[in-house]
């Protein structure tokens, strides 16, 4: 029995297909064809939370207590964002840990049939709701948070957020 010499082709084959960068696809007429296949992107992993797992549970049942509260209800959004980053200076500087910014839900749809609401009707809902996380992402703020999420039901719900402040110096 002798053996088969293999060709320079089929080599090629070879090395594309071990390396990960070709695959084989199979014609009608039963050709082998490399077909360059672009490279695996690396899996990312998020970021860890900086919370540990007894203090996520602690805040996901509303157990933890805030060494800190800021409610923001009724300011302008310019005045709010400065009160806001103020108080987080302020409270990473004293080592607090976990605060609270209660921000509101945002107000309800105007009534369309109600006369009263009708003013109402042309001004966005929740501005604060929407602004408070894109600016805890600031850079400025993002380097003292180790970690956010919305409060619970007792510290709010859905109109606070708990902040949990990195440890040290920021």
């Amino acid at each position: 029995m002798s053996r088969r010499s293999t060709t320079d082709d089929e080599r090629a084959l070879f090395r594309a297909v071990i390396s990960g960068r070709a695959q084989i696809k199979k014609t009608t007429a039963q050709a082998s064809e490399i077909k360059p296949v672009a490279p695996k992107k690396a899996v990312t992993m998020p970021a860890p939370s900086g919370v540990d797992g007894r203090t996520s549970e602690r805040l996901r049942r509303g157990t933890a207590v805030p060494d800190a509260k800021l409610d923001l209800h009724g300011l302008t959004e310019q005045v709010a964002h400065q009160t806001l980053s103020s108080f987080l200076q302020g409270a990473h500087r004293r080592g607090d840990r976990l605060v609270l910014v209660v921000t509101g839900k945002g107000m309800r749809a105007p009534d369309p049939h109600a006369p009263f609401d009708m003013e109402l009707a042309g001004r966005s809902r929740g501005v604060l709701k929407t602004m408070v996380p894109r600016w805890l992402g600031e850079p400025a703020l993002a380097r003292l948070i180790a970690d956010t999420r919305q409060a619970h039901r007792r510290h709010g719900g859905e109109g606070a957020l708990y902040v949990y402040l990195r440890k040290g110096k920021g």
